[in-house]
């Protein structure tokens, strides 16, 4: 199955742009997210793991400091450029990196003992599809990981709203019953479920000329004291601070 081109330019556009701050941001490497996420995949070293939408690299050079043998891919070249980058300056080894399109993923069925995506289903028109490849790629007895914003039912139609004007790659956040639904279809056995709470700052996420509209709605959220989009906003010193709920779900694949 192919992708949805004109969806797929637009997160190539959305983090060519974005890619060195992207990279450069402190909360993508947040230290207890990270720790939880190393847990969930459970590589041991020498096992050859896949980082699907890898963006710059920050899971897969941290796997690959464990001592696992680690590829990264990802659609956007220039997140690809941001991933060796990192590998370089951090002296690293065992690791590969590919431009490539996660709902068709151009490895041989059952390679890779460990198969993790982060922050990238809510990206994806068809996450399902994505994870069924994951799925193949994965052998048997093999860990597969999906890290993901989770927002609440009843909250997801705000969220999606929110993300959506902040990141026009976005298509919609899953929730985790939503996410452990597509497991179960696909067959998978879960092994971990997980969560934590990641802080972000909205200036650090956005563009210029999207700030008016993101503050405002943020403001509005605030004031009705509702947390309608469910992310907890507060306003700081350095202006609207959130909270993303983060959920880890790795499953086996039997």
């Amino acid at each position: 199955m192919t992708s949805d081109i004109s969806h797929d330019r637009r997160i190539i556009s959305q983090f060519t742009r974005w890619a060195a701050p992207f990279a450069a941001l402190p909360v993508h490497a947040e230290a207890d997210g990270m720790t939880r996420t190393l847990s969930a995949i459970a590589a041991r070293p020498g096992e050859r793991v896949l980082d699907v939408a890898c963006g710059p690299g920050i899971v897969a050079c941290a796997l690959a400091t464990e001592g696992a043998r680690v590829t990264g891919i990802d659609l956007t070249p220039a997140m690809i450029l941001q991933a060796q980058q990192r590998q370089r300056q951090q002296g690293l080894h065992g690791l590969d990196w590919q431009v490539g399109d996660a709902t068709e993923l151009p490895f041989v069925d059952g390679y890779f003992d460990r198969v993790v995506t982060r922050y990238s289903f809510h990206h994806l028109p068809e996450p399902i599809v994505a994870l069924r490849e994951m799925r193949r790629v994965c052998r048997t007895g093999g860990r597969i990981v999906v890290i993901d914003a989770t927002p609440a039912a009843d909250k997801q139609a705000a969220y999606d709203r929110m993300e959506t004007l902040r990141d026009p790659s976005h298509t919609s956040a899953l929730t985790l019953d939503q996410l452990r639904a597509m497991g179960r279809e696909l067959g998978l056995s879960e092994a971990v479920v997980d969560f934590y709470p990641l802080e972000a700052q909205l200036g650090a996420l956005a563009d210029s000329e999207d700030m008016a509209a993101l503050e405002a709605m943020f403001d509005a959220d605030i004031a009705s004291g509702e947390d309608r989009i469910g992310v907890g906003a507060w306003r700081a010193e350095d202006g609207i601070r959130f909270t993303f709920p983060v959920s880890i779900i790795a499953w086996q694949r039997d």
